[in-house]
């Protein structure tokens, strides 16, 4: 690929910065809790200013409602901007009540169902309010016990729920529908893979499209095979990346396993060119985003890490020689093929990515530019002194 190439396809990749992945986040243990870790949206915003500011290609911040909401959108939207960044896809939970113990779109009680729809086209009405043209769903919705409820009514009650979200959708706005095998349901879970969410989303229209979440899949899964069905399909709408070691771990971005990353973004830079149509603007329609919970590391840190993987992973992708891979699986070569997928993954293209953030009037090093700013030092304190005067005031729990 000639440099004026790569750095077109360079530029047009971005992610958004999930707003709960720069606040205290732990395990069903217990969390530990970080001085600078943000609390309200406006410091979450702030700080994911930083990690474009350092960064160049995180110019969104995905919000997860009601944990962000707020009474004054255009309010909530200017402040974005003034800290560099949009608001990017509306994330409704609906697995946190005491009334969703048993199913929020699938519960077998009509109030219930009811009160989840209601949630969703608020969060559609939020996103419109916003300028964000996706709203992000998972579900936590399942059973733990063999014998606990009917499974095909539960899947007639979510298609039916869903479709009434779907039919509130304004032109333009997709629903991004995510799958997990399990928890917190460990018997079954009502859209456990990325089949069960395909189908949804055939049945429910051509907005509705599949969010794939890198750690929502069982040990040995060929994560890069479901991402090339779904853009065969042009039914790949999105990324929630992380990393994970056993199960829905939420580690950094390449911490564990990074050519597994590297298999899933060759076959999205391929689709990019694909002659399909079809294929073509579903792979450069696909919503890049992060879901990860800093347990132990800064916060704002961990985002930086995870953001710079994802470049020099796509980067790497792009420098796959297609012409020759082409002749080699044409031959059979099976060597070969392997070796040119390697020799891009060992490519060293943090020079170059350099070069790139250095012609964007960024620092070359994100990471090692931001602590040098000093900002986590200063936050904390500023923090630590707000949460102790709405303590004081017992406003602050």
């Amino acid at each position: 690929m000639d440099t004026a190439t790569f750095r077109k396809r360079l530029e047009a990749f971005t992610v958004e910065t999930p707003s709960w992945g720069l606040a205290n986040s732990g395990t069903r243990f217990g969390t530990f809790r970080q001085p600078w870790a943000a609390k309200e949206l406006d410091e979450k915003l702030a700080d994911a200013g930083q990690v474009q500011k350092y960064t160049g290609i995180c110019p969104r911040v995905a919000l997860h409602i009601p944990w962000d909401k707020t009474g004054d959108w255009s309010k909530v939207q200017a402040m974005a901007k003034a800290n560099g960044v949009a608001i990017g896809a509306i994330n409704p939970n609906v697995f946190q009540d005491e009334c969703y113990q048993f199913g929020s779109i699938t519960n077998s009680d009509p109030a219930v169902r009811r009160k989840a729809v209601e949630h969703h086209i608020e969060c559609i009405e939020i996103a419109k309010a916003t300028g964000s043209d996706a709203i992000s769903l998972w579900y936590a919705d399942g059973t733990n016990y063999p014998g606990q409820e009917s499974m095909r009514a539960r899947k007639a009650r979510m298609l039916e729920s869903l479709q009434q979200v779907y039919a509130k959708l304004p032109t333009g706005m997709r629903m991004l529908v995510e799958y997990k095998p399990f928890e917190p349901a460990f018997y079954h879970t009502d859209i456990q893979d990325w089949g069960s969410s395909l189908m949804l989303c055939q049945k429910l229209g051509p907005q509705a499209q599949v969010l794939v979440d890198t750690g929502h899949h069982l040990q040995g899964t060929n994560i890069e095979h479901i991402v090339a069905i779904l853009l065969d399909e042009g039914r790949l709408g999105g990324f929630h990346f992380n990393d994970r070691k056993y199960a829905d771990d939420d580690l950094t971005v390449g911490a564990i396993n990074p050519y597994q990353l590297f298999l899933i973004f060759a076959e999205l830079v391929a689709a990019e060119e694909d002659p399909s149509a079809v294929v073509a603007n579903c792979a450069k329609a696909c919503a890049y985003m992060f879901d990860q919970c800093p347990n132990h590391k800064p916060t704002i840190e961990s985002v930086i890490q995870s953001a710079v993987v994802v470049q020099e992973t796509w980067a790497k992708a792009l420098l796959i020689d297609r012409a020759e891979l082409k002749k080699a699986q044409d031959a059979h070569d099976l060597t070969q093929c392997e070796e040119l997928l390697k020799d891009a993954f060992s490519t060293d293209v943090r020079p170059r990515l350099a070069e790139w953030r250095q012609s964007k009037g960024l620092d070359a090093n994100p990471l090692a530019a931001f602590r040098r700013s000093g900002y986590l030092k200063k936050v904390a304190e500023e923090r630590a002194k707000k949460r102790g005067a709405q303590v004081a005031t017992g406003a602050f729990g």
